[in-house]
């Protein structure tokens, strides 16, 4: 692998263990709870989380599409952390996997997003798919991590 990808993988590893401590323990109500209207709940987080970066790894940068449902994410419901781990694992393991065999000249390639993705159809290097991977699965953690919170604090008492 190489030694820029070795680091980045490092760090998706990171996050990922923050979103492992942020459901891991959870009752099921937990994970489906939502802190407020138009708010994800945990179970979604995961979700789209794992989705996500499936996409912009594998599919995009990796050249491996999916078949992603970006909707079904967002109506993820009952499901326990063990499968919702399972998820964000399957998905990690994936990046791993791309990430040992991408070179450099690859990263520089220009990739077509598919059409219908939340962006658009257009074009990007496989280097600003996987910046854009870290990136928004860093923004989901903080998420999660914040509804964790506000879930502790809504339910200390009980």
């Amino acid at each position: 692998m190489l030694p820029i990808l070795n680091d980045y993988l490092d760090r998706l590893q990171a996050l990922h263990a923050d979103i492992r401590r942020a459901i891991t323990g959870l009752p099921q109500a937990a994970l489906d709870w939502s802190p407020g209207p138009e708010m994800n709940s945990l179970a979604v987080l995961a979700a789209h989380i794992a989705g996500s970066e499936r996409y912009w790894i594998g599919d995009v940068a990796g050249g491996e599409p999916s078949g992603r449902d970006r909707a079904a994410e967002f109506q993820t419901k009952a499901a326990d952390a063990d499968s919702l781990l399972a998820r964000l694992d399957a998905a990690l393991a994936h990046s791993q996997t791309v990430l040992e065999r991408l070179t450099l000249p690859e990263l520089e390639e220009p990739r077509r997003m598919p059409p219908g993705s939340a962006r658009g159809e257009r074009v990007v290097t496989g280097a600003w798919a996987l910046a854009h991977a870290l990136e928004h699965v860093a923004i989901h953690v903080g998420h999660t991590q914040i509804v964790r919170q506000l879930w502790d604090q809504a339910h200390a008492d009980k």
